[in-house]
This record gives C-alpha cells, sequence and structure tokens, in this order.
C-alpha cells in the first residue's frame, strides 16, 4: 500500500505541496495563538479562559489540516480518474466544501475540549476513559475528510457513514496505517540521521548550525511525505470500499489481503451489502 501511494507521489510530486501548505498556515497560526495566550496570562489563570483558548486552536487546527486534507483528497481522486492534478483546482474544490468541513472542526475542537477537560482530572481512570474515547472517536472519524469530498451528506450522515467505511475496511484501514506509520517513521530517522551525519563530517565552526538544518529539512520533508501518503492511501481505501473497485496505480493489488482472512472477510461482505 505505501509503495503504491509512493508511485502516485513520485508521479505527481506537487502534491507534497498540498501537506506542505497546511503545516505552515498551522504552525502559523499556533505559534501566534500560543504567544498571544503566553502573554496575556491565560496559561496561568486556567478556568473558562483557558478552555475557550484550547477551543480555539482546536477549531483553527482542525479546520486548517481537514481543508488541505480536503484538497489532497481531492487531487488523489484526480488521479485515480486519470487527470493531472493542480494544487489550484484541489484547492477549490476543498474551498467548494468549506462549510462542512467548518462543521465538522466545531464538532472536533468541542471533543477536543472535552477530552482535554477529562485527563485533567488527574486520575488513571479518567485518563483511561479520555485515552479510550479518543481512539474510537480517530476510528469514527477516519474517513470523514474523504466523506465531505466525495458525498453530498448530513452532519450525522458524515459520522455514519465514515464509521461504516472504516468498519467495512477495518482490516485494510489499519494495515494500511500501520505500514505507512513505519514508513513515516523510517523517513523520519532517515532526516535526522542526515543531520547527525552532517555534525560528524561539517568542521566544528559551522557543523551545528549546517546539521540542525540538515537533519530539521530531512525531518520535515519524512513527515510530508507520509503526510502525503497517508492522504493518498485513505482516498485508495475509500474508494476501494464504495466502488468495490481497486483504482488507477492500485489495480494489481487484492486491497483484501491487506487486514488478514478476518479483516479480508468482514471488508467483502460489508462492501458487497452495500453495492
Amino acid at each position: 500500500m505505501a509503495r503504491r501511494s509512493g508511485r502516485v507521489l513520485r508521479t505527481y510530486p506537487n502534491l507534497l505541496i498540498l501537506p506542505l501548505l497546511g503545516g505552515i498556515a498551522g504552525i502559523a497560526f499556533v505559534a501566534t495563538l500560543f504567544g498571544a495566550l503566553y502573554a496575556g496570562g491565560v496559561y496561568d489563570s486556567g478556568g473558562v479562559a483557558l478552555y475557550v483558548a484550547l477551543f480555539a486552536i482546536y477549531l483553527v487546527e482542525t479546520l486548517v489540516a481537514s481543508f488541505f486534507a480536503a484538497a489532497l483528497v481531492a487531487a488523489t481522486r484526480a488521479v485515480f480518474h486519470g487527470e493531472t492534478p493542480t494544487v489550484t483546482d484541489a484547492m477549490r474544490q476543498a474551498w467548494d466544501h468549506k462549510w462542512p468541513l467548518l462543521v465538522w472542526s466545531v464538532i472536533a475542537a468541542v471533543v477536543g475540549v472535552l477530552i482535554q477537560a477529562i485527563e485533567s482530572q488527574d486520575n488513571i481512570v479518567a485518563e483511561l476513559l479520555a485515552g479510550l474515547f479518543a481512539v474510537a472517536w480517530s476510528v469514527i472519524t477516519y474517513f470523514v475528510v474523504p466523506v465531505i469530498v466525495f458525498e453530498d451528506t448530513s452532519i450525522s450522515g458524515m459520522f455514519e457513514e465514515s464509521a461504516r467505511t472504516f468498519k467495512n475496511t477495518w482490516g485494510e484501514s489499519i494495515g494500511a496505517m500501520g505500514a505507512i506509520n513505519l514508513v513515516t517513521f523510517a523517513l523520519v530517522l532517515v532526516g535526522a540521521l542526515l543531520g547527525v551525519v552532517t555534525f560528524l563530517v561539517v568542521p566544528s565552526g559551522a557543523g551545528v548550525a549546517v546539521a540542525i538544518v540538515v537533519g530539521l529539512s530531512g525531518i520535515v520533508l519524512g513527515l510530508l511525505i507520509g503526510k502525503s501518503l497517508t492522504g493518498i492511501a485513505k482516498t485508495a481505501l475509500y474508494v476501494y470500499a464504495t466502488e468495490q473497485t481497486a483504482p488507477e496505480f492500485f489495480e494489481d493489488m487484492d486491497f483484501s489481503k491487506l487486514g488478514g482472512d478476518a479483516g479480508s472477510q468482514a471488508s467483502r461482505s460489508g462492501v458487497g451489502s452495500r453495492i
């Protein structure tokens, strides 16, 4: 799955621009807001003001990430339809779904604040419940962005469709996520090792600065590639689940084998029941 997603990325490297823009926008916002909160003493005051600030952070961060993820999904769908994706067209299609993305971001922000509030209870039971809730939430909403881009559905429908799609492809999704996470970790590790090698090779005067630049560049590139592979693979899985067909670049792959026999049977029966 990772190799075939990488094949898409090698053919259309401009897809990397979308997670890059999303990362820059998200970091700029968070850095600005955190600086303002720190200067205003909100962290020290706590209480309602802190949770309002957390809500704002979760909301904008989720909206920015979802917008560029939607653009990546749209661009990937163009590839699967035999078209040449462009950043401008992909962002235009994401903008066309701005209101569902905003609604999704508001709900995700509320859930994020609730999880944070549960975790702040400072007891192991609350932390365990918050962790279980976070995992369940991530599973239910795994395909929310593709649903928003591909389907014209209601607010409740986007969550139902996302959960149903994950249920129908749970083995494949877990297998793909695990493989791509390993690839991302390996790429990040290579980037960090490049920084270490640079530090050992470059003369001591400029070695630290050059090593930091090289290492951070390698790490960022690894994260961008991993983010792009995740978006491509998720789109391919969604197309497979909803259309019962392997998209372009994935024609020679048996999706049903990704999650093992149990996941394959569940996936085939689930997809078949929907067609």
